[in-house]
Formats: C-alpha cells, structure tokens, sequence
C-alpha cells in the first residue's frame, strides 16, 4: 500500500473526509475507490458513498478477499447510516468470517457492531444484547470501545436502566476522548443530553409533570399501577398486560386511569372508546361487553367496578394509580419519534422498525408532511424523510421499547 493510500486511512480513522480527499480524490485504483466511498459516507453524501463502494468491490480481484469483505462492512455502514434497515445480513456474517478468518478482528469486530446497531434500531433488544455480549472490548481500539459502550447505553436507556446506562456512556466518552473522534464524542453527549431529558409526562390525582427516565423506572419500580401510554399497557408490581392489540380496552383503562379515583361515567367511556359523542343502547350494551373483556385482561392488577353512573377503577396490592403519557400527543408519535433522531429515513426502514406495513407507514408520512411536521428528501426508491427533533424530549426511547417484564 502506497504513502498516499495509508495517510488518506489513518485521516478516515480519525475523522477527516476532507483530508483523506486531498490524498485520493483523482484516484480510480481499487484502495483508492474505497477510501473515496467511506469519505463521501463521512460527509454524509451516501449515494456517492455507495456507488464508490461497489466499484471498489468489482475492482479488488478474486485473490483480494479481505479488501472485498472490507467493501461489504463499508456498505452495510452506510446503509446504517442512511437508515437503510433491509440490507442483507447474511452478506454482512459472511464478510466478517472472511476478516475473522484471514486475522483482521478489528474489522471483523466492527462487522458485527453494525449488526448491533442495526438490531437495536429495529426494537431487537435481545438479539442486540445477544450479539454484544460475544465481543470483547477490552483489545479493541478506542474508537471501537466508545461503540461498544454506546450500544450497552442504546440497550439499557431502551429498558429503562439508567445506572447502567450512565456507566455506559461514562466508559464511552473515555473511549472517544481517546480515539480524539468529534463525531463519536457529538454521539456520546447527545445520548447523555436525551438521557436527562424529560421522555414523558406522568398523571397522577388530577395532577400531570414532565418526567425523566430515571423518574420513570423508578415508578415502574414502585407499587403503583401505571397505565402506560406510551406503550400501550399496564404495569403494576406482580404483572404487566400488553393491550396494544387491543385498543379498545386500552382507551377504556386510560380513562378509568385518569379518573381515578373517581369514577368514570357510562357516557364519557362509551366517547373515549367509541369515539362516538351519541350513545344509544347499542352502545351501552357493546360498553358492558368490553368492560368483562378488559376486567378479563387485567384481572391480575386491578378489578374493574360498576358505580350507579358508571365504572371505576380499583387496583389490587396497591394504593396508587398513575397515567403514563407521551411527551407530546400525536396521532402518529412513533413515526415521528424514529424521525427525529436527526437521520433521513426510508420508509421503508420505518416499517421494519415500527413492525408496521409500508402502506401505513406512507400514510402516516403523507400526514405529518400535510401537517409540516416531516419532509421529503428526493424521489422514488432514493426518497428519505426527516423531522425536527422535538426540543428537550427523549420520547424515541420510550415509544419503541417493551415494558419491563414482557
């Protein structure tokens, strides 16, 4: 490898397109396509970074399977990136047992944090935590350090466990202060500024508060029975129930949550679930229905009582209702919340993450973009989307993250 290839990689590896440019940029050999793609990915222009990428790859010869494993990670990165979720994987497994095989761990390595990343966008928290346990960190540079310890924080923040995760991030700014990477250091203090950050609203007695996520697992902690809306459940000390299927009954139990310890009357609750403001006896009826159905649901965490205007809600084991909310009411927050993590989404990524159809995903698109709160980037198959972050809220890490105990 020549002067002027090796200098334009040791720039790369510290954060400098712009000089890795200097050194390559008239360049069309194979070592110099790559060190090309993965400057342009640094700067943020991914389809040049692709294109450059696979030319690189036809270009590196049969013999040259290393440098091709190495094109492989560089593409599935800037898939990452830009927020491409859908790529292959099993080319990606396959280029990092072509690096582990030929002694090149520190690629090989790298390989398989983007699998982590990737898993830890897409809400597979097990499969992220599965995949990060098998590496060690310990020999690795710096700058691979500082990744690692991100991704632990990715994983304990989406759990709500925040000790941990304050650990995290303390051992990954060491490890970029080290690596003297501004992007990886920018990344370490943006999770810490979302980790202070109010990520929901709480209501209790008639009394609503912004809370942090320290707040929150402290709640979830506590004997308190917590309608959780962010998610879509309830939670208390013994039990959770998922009612995200089931909405219905989880707009009955937000309100009866609400109100409590008040009851709720007939009228209101037939509103709520309905969405109706005119009830008749078709709805009272429907109304009974539904509260033996959500009674059935929750049995194990609270009864649901009838009053002589309405119903009411009464926790077992605990003398404390709370309502968890979204930090900001949306109808369409969970699109949004991926959104605003600062990246151009596909939305098709936005569907795989969501664990929603690309249809309802695209409607809820057309939407936000009616209402000015997402754009469109490009046309066609290139076309992203993008959000201002909500200001001062962490809701992303909530909205996506199953309950603790599901």
């Amino acid at each position: 490898m020549d002067s002027l290839i090796t200098a334009a990689a040791q720039a790369l590896a510290t954060g400098d397109p712009l000089g890795a440019l200097k050194r390559v940029a008239l360049r069309d050999d194979a070592p110099a396509l790559a060190l090309r793609g993965i400057a342009m990915a640094q700067l943020g222009d991914f389809e040049r970074a692709k294109l450059l990428l696979k030319r690189a790859a036809r270009a590196f010869g049969a013999r040259e399977a290393v440098a091709r494993a190495r094109c492989v990670v560089a593409e599935a990165e800037v898939a990452l990136a830009s927020r491409e979720l859908g790529w292959p994987a099993k080319a990606l497994d396959a280029a990092r047992a072509t690096l582990e095989a030929h002694g090149d761990r520190v690629n090989a390595a790298h390989a398989r944090y983007l699998e982590v990343r990737r898993q830890l966008l897409l809400g597979h928290l097990d499969d992220a935590e599965r995949h990060l346990t098998e590496l060690d960190d310990a020999t690795l540079p710096p700058a691979l350090q500082a990744v690692h310890a991100l991704a632990s924080a990715g994983i304990a923040l989406r759990r709500l466990r925040t000790t941990p995760a304050r650990m995290a991030l303390a051992h990954a700014d060491r490890a970029a202060r080290r690596a003297r990477i501004p992007t990886l250091l920018a990344e370490v203090e943006s999770t810490r500024l979302m980790l202070d950050a109010p990520a929901a609203r709480l209501l209790a007695e008639g009394r609503e508060r912004p809370v942090r996520l320290h707040e929150i697992e402290a709640l979830l902690a506590s004997k308190t029975l917590v309608v959780d809306a962010c998610r879509h459940g309830l939670h208390g000390p013994d039990a959770t129930v998922a009612l995200a299927s089931r909405p219905v009954l989880f707009a009955l139990a937000r309100a009866l949550g609400e109100a409590w310890p008040a009851e709720v009357p007939r009228d209101v609750l037939i509103a709520r679930a309905f969405r109706t403001r005119f009830a008749d006896e078709t709805h009272r009826t429907r109304l009974r229905v539904e509260i033996g159905r959500l009674r059935g649901a929750v049995r194990q965490l609270a009864d649901v009582r009838a009053t002589k205007h309405g119903f009411v809600l009464a926790p077992r084991r605990v003398d404390k209702v709370a309502v968890l909310l979204r930090a900001v009411e949306e109808p369409h927050a969970a699109v949004l919340a991926l959104l605003a993590d600062g990246e151009s989404w596909s939305s098709s990524a936005l569907a795989l993450a969501l664990g929603s159809s690309q249809r309802t995903v695209q409607r809820a698109l057309d939407a936000l973009a009616a209402a000015g709160k997402a754009h469109a980037l490009g046309r066609g198959r290139s076309r992203r989307w993008v959000a201002p972050p909500a200001p001062g809220s962490a809701t992303s890490l909530l909205l996506l993250a199953p309950l603790p105990g599901d």
